[in-house]
């Protein structure tokens, strides 16, 4: 008998436990941003209550208590993707500020006129416009893995499209807009055949369960905490140490530095260097109790419990009359996500519909417009769920779109 029940986990997330419109809530926008745990509020609570003091710098008592919290949330992050060492976590604002990291720092010391840089057309824009950026800067050139009807990548042409003028290969470890999860160790394999490094955008990958980054066999990975039951404004790049040790800071101040002269600095240890003025100190301290938390639940059984609230959305909302389901079919190849239309019913009015009925999803393209027009969209409906999430709420949204359909016909 499992030991997970996802209606007493509600009672851990003080936000669930409201109405919205006069109705229950029923939060379905957790792609977006998950709900967050007492256990992690009464952690940043408490580091401002009794801890509020900058880290690292200081020699008194409060710093001392800051600093301590602040580097085991850094071992508690690294633990949970199974990093070599704690050194190899940076702290970031979140998964974006970590991409632009490796684009701004490896990528204009690495990529020049000439050279590739292979992404997906599955790609959030966090993942997409630093490379274009880079590419139009130093001169290189994007080369894309397409998708097929059912969002997944079409693998086929991968050797013809890596060669030895790929530097990076950057995928999204699971499509947000779609759910779709990626081969990841199949593409870091293939790449490093040709010698290109592997970027992943761990955001939504990071969030359902641990990942082994070792195993993955990846360079970097960039994931957010408050995804993950975390707060907003932190996040985190993994990276390989040797690169790390390799790169030159991405910005420039105060803890980043070892001596500082007229003319010339030298930088701190990895992962200080990258971490310049003061960090997100509650935000990382909250992140660490995140994943705390998240430690303490039955992996197996949470997984399980999102792959049947899956396939029973997927049941439940297929059944609905012109409604169109886009991404994978199966629910093994696919994250707790369903993205949809419902004939002349535009997303943003679907959206509005189901506020009015208490229900939170997300409209529009989703920081996505490479999928959405490749099924010739410009939107869609977009339903998330995360291990609080229950079938009856399923059951409130797939009631709900009926009276859309309704009004819509």
């Amino acid at each position: 008998m499992s030991s997970f029940d996802p209606v007493a986990i509600r009672r851990d997330f003080p936000t669930l436990d409201q109405q919205v419109n006069g109705k229950p809530l029923v939060y379905l926008d957790n792609a977006a941003t998950s709900q967050k745990p007492r256990a992690v509020l009464d952690v940043v609570n408490a580091y401002y209550l009794h801890d509020n003091a900058n880290v690292h710098r200081g020699i008194h008592e409060l710093s001392r208590r800051a600093t301590e919290a602040y580097e085991e949330a850094r071992a508690k992050v690294a633990g949970w993707i199974n990093a070599a060492d704690s050194s190899e976590v940076v702290w970031t604002r979140g998964t974006t500020e970590a991409i632009n990291l490796v684009a701004g720092s490896w990528g204009m010391d690495n990529i020049h006129a000439g050279d590739e840089i292979v992404v997906t057309v599955l790609e959030h824009h966090s993942n997409l416009v630093p490379w274009q950026l880079l590419a139009r800067r130093t001169g290189a050139k994007l080369r894309y893995i397409e998708i097929d009807d059912q969002g997944r990548l079409d693998l086929g042409p991968l050797p013809d499209l890596l060669n030895e003028r790929t530097k990076l290969v950057a995928v999204s470890h699971i499509s947000n807009s779609l759910g779709t999860v990626n081969p990841v160790r199949e593409i870091a394999e293939a790449a490093k055949k040709v010698g290109a490094l592997v970027l992943v955008d761990g955001a939504q990958g990071a969030v359902h369960a641990r990942v082994d980054v070792q195993a993955l066999g990846v360079d970097f990975y960039a994931f957010s905490g408050h995804k993950m039951c975390g707060p907003t404004g932190i996040g985190a790049l993994w990276a390989r140490r040797e690169l790390l040790e390799s790169m030159e800071p991405y910005q420039g101040g105060g803890e980043m530095i070892e001596f500082v002269e007229r003319d010339m600095s030298t930088w701190a240890e990895v992962p200080h260097k990258f971490e310049a003025g003061t960090p997100n100190i509650a935000g990382a301290i909250g992140f660490g109790a995140a994943v705390d938390y998240l430690a303490t639940l039955p992996a197996d059984e949470v997984a399980a419990h999102e792959r049947t609230l899956m396939a029973y959305a997927m049941e439940r909302l297929g059944a609905i009359p012109g409604l169109r389901i886009y991404g994978p079919e199966s629910v093994e190849e696919r994250s707790a996500v369903v993205s949809f239309t419902m004939g002349d019913a535009h997303p943003h009015d679907i959206s509005t519909i189901l506020d009015s009925e208490g229900i939170a999803i997300r409209a529009g393209h989703h920081c996505a417009q490479l999928v959405m027009k490749r099924y010739g969209v410009s939107a869609t409906a977009r339903a998330s769920f995360y291990l609080y999430n229950t079938e009856e709420e399923v059951d409130r949204l797939a009631d709900s779109l009926e009276v859309v359909k309704g009004i819509f016909g």
